[in-house]
């Protein structure tokens, strides 16, 4: 799995954590029962802290998509094609959006009118 952070980005690293998972997740990179790196090894691969990674983790606990279990790390717990890759393509659109200056409610405002 690619692990992605650009630390001049605006969005907080976790999410961008998260969001290289989801997009795993989305596209069948990893798939149900698979165990994701531990905190400790993706911290010192990508040259962040592990409090980082666990905070990307919880986030992805609390959406479904992993269990954390104790000794055994994060394991892939959902798989939502349509569902994952909906997410992925979200927070690409709010990452992108905040690039070129657009608030979330700006945002919001042209997903609502559909433009």
């Amino acid at each position: 799995m690619l692990w992605q952070v650009d630390p001049a980005s605006p969005q907080p690293l976790y999410e961008q954590l998260a969001s290289s998972v989801r997009r795993a997740v989305a596209d069948e990179t990893v798939t149900i029962g698979e165990r994701l790196p531990s905190a400790r090894d993706v911290a010192a691969s990508l040259d962040v802290n592990p409090h980082t990674v666990l905070r990307a983790y919880q986030l992805l606990r609390d959406e479904g998509l992993i269990e954390l279990r104790r000794g055994r790390g994060a394991i892939v717990t959902a798989s939502h094609p349509g569902r994952g890759r909906v997410a992925a393509l979200v927070s690409e659109l709010v990452a992108e959006a905040s690039r070129v200056g657009l608030g979330r409610d700006d945002l919001a405002r042209l997903i609502r009118k559909g433009a």
